[in-house]
């Protein structure tokens, strides 16, 4: 017996006493992936021809799996590829949201979860999504971008740096690094790197987290663990022993009995399993656990002096206002002519971020100012509240929108010099220079795409 297949073996017999270990084994070797998206509901307003995920308002199943780098809409923050089990978040987060909650998102890069509480979110509220990994965090970045939101500050910090935020999350949510038992069938690579040291490194890695930022949430808020593991060392032992330690609860979750996830408690700890042979999406285990003491927030008695940001002037901020629709913002400058906005009423969270934190963006980018021009920003483009009547707009075609997307430069003839806002479908994606015999393209190299283009192969979620 191969050493991938004994493992896998394994990890199945191990979760037996909570459900069939042979059909889960059957399902890991022999089904297809399923293959699912959830639409940026601010960008897409109409109902998708697919399958919809029972336990998000906005999730669909594809058919197949296209090659969503040759979609226009999938770089324009359109929609999210995002595992159907993890979008279960919907149902825990949303009833919070009656009212501005503040969030954050710990280990958040890539930005499925991030994206999709932002998305729930009412006006007035805060998501603060931190990535320990640079590279990723910088992802991270991007994706929340391109998602158009602006109430968002990506960190790139480990875990314990926020300890300065004592009481100021309503929820956090922690989606931990994890052995990947649950990506089993997606990513055979994660049996080969499966051991039981492994799993026990995870769950010491787990159990430090939680603890680092247990500080931070409020009492009376909701911590949100989740992982992509089956086992449960990773999961009730980690919960259980950390609500022991804290005088924590966890709190069950309603759901209807046709979307088959399995419930199982152990020592106080109640997590929520979707396995693969029995709901539709990879493996996912997810918890909740209730704070009842701790400190309130207090903040800063003075306002924070961040040295990296340069708050701008009242008077000189309304040459940005007709920029954005809701200008009730404050505008900032975090490097040298490179001009963002952010939420007005966490003015002096942002000056205090920016002082104990590596804040990679907040808010919305707005400009970069050489001399007495305004260049539009390439992330302006997809923000919810650009004013998109400043300029002239240009929809575009499939293939012209995709070589927008490659940073190539682009012909237009018929408009006006000057700065133009590209559409396609109706969903803004960026802008460009027209200077009479080309349009130059200021897309991020960084974002840009790298595979060859073929006409055959284009396609669009819409």
């Amino acid at each position: 017996m191969k050493s991938s297949e004994a493992t896998l073996l394994h990890v199945c017999k191990a979760v037996n006493h909570i459900t069939d270990s042979e059909a889960l084994h059957s399902v890991i070797t022999n089904s297809e992936i399923p293959v699912s998206i959830r639409v940026n509901p601010n960008k897409i307003q109409q109902t998708l021809p697919y399958e919809k995920v029972q336990w998000c308002s906005h999730g669909y199943y594809l058919p197949k799996r296209p090659i969503f780098t040759l979609d226009p809409l999938f770089h324009a923050g359109a929609y999210y590829v995002q595992e159907a089990a993890s979008m279960f978040l919907e149902q825990i987060v949303a009833p919070y949201t009656y009212k501005p909650v503040k969030v954050f998102d710990v280990c958040a890069a890539p930005g499925g979860k991030s994206t999709h509480v932002i998305s729930l979110l009412q006006r007035g509220s805060l998501l603060v999504a931190n990535e320990v990994i640079r590279s990723r965090a910088h992802i991270l970045s991007e994706n929340i971008i391109k998602w158009g939101k602006s109430n968002c500050v990506v960190t790139n910090n480990d875990p314990k740096d926020f300890d300065f935020l004592s009481g100021f999350f309503d929820i956090v949510i922690v989606d931990a690094p994890c052995s990947g038992e649950g990506m089993f069938r997606k990513d055979v690579s994660t049996i080969q790197e499966w051991s039981p040291s492994h799993v026990d490194l995870c769950s010491k890695r787990q159990t430090r987290i939680l603890h680092d930022v247990w500080n931070t949430l409020a009492p009376g808020g909701i911590l949100i663990y989740s992982t992509c593991t089956f086992n449960e060392i990773e999961n009730e032992d980690v919960v259980s022993d950390f609500i022991a330690q804290t005088g924590a609860t966890c709190k069950q979750i309603s759901f209807f009995q046709d979307w088959n996830i399995t419930e199982h408690e152990k020592k106080g700890a109640v997590c929520y399993r979707f396995f693969p042979h029995k709901t539709k999406g990879e493996g996912f285990t997810i918890s909740v656990i209730c704070k009842h003491n701790g400190t309130e927030f207090e903040p800063p008695k003075r306002t924070p002096q961040a040295k990296n940001i340069t708050i701008i002037p009242e008077k000189n901020r309304l040459h940005f206002s007709n920029l954005i629709q809701n200008y009730q913002s404050i505008v900032y400058e975090r490097q040298k002519g490179i001009i963002w906005s952010f939420a007005k009423d966490y003015r002096k969270f942002l000056l205090d971020i920016y002082m104990h934190c590596n804040v990679i963006h907040a808010g919305i980018p707005l400009v970069h100012i050489q001399g007495h021009k305004l260049n539009p920003l390439p992330g302006l483009a997809f923000a919810n509240s650009f004013n998109s009547t400043i300029l002239p707009k240009l929809e575009v075609d499939l293939y012209t929108a995709l070589r927008y997307f490659k940073k190539e430069s682009l012909e237009i003839s018929h408009m006006s010099k000057g700065w133009i806002q590209l559409t396609y479908k109706g969903v803004s994606i960026g802008f460009v220079k027209n200077i009479g015999n080309r349009a130059n393209n200021p897309y991020p190299q960084e974002w840009s795409i790298k595979m060859n283009v073929h006409q055959n192969q284009m396609w669009s979620i819409l």
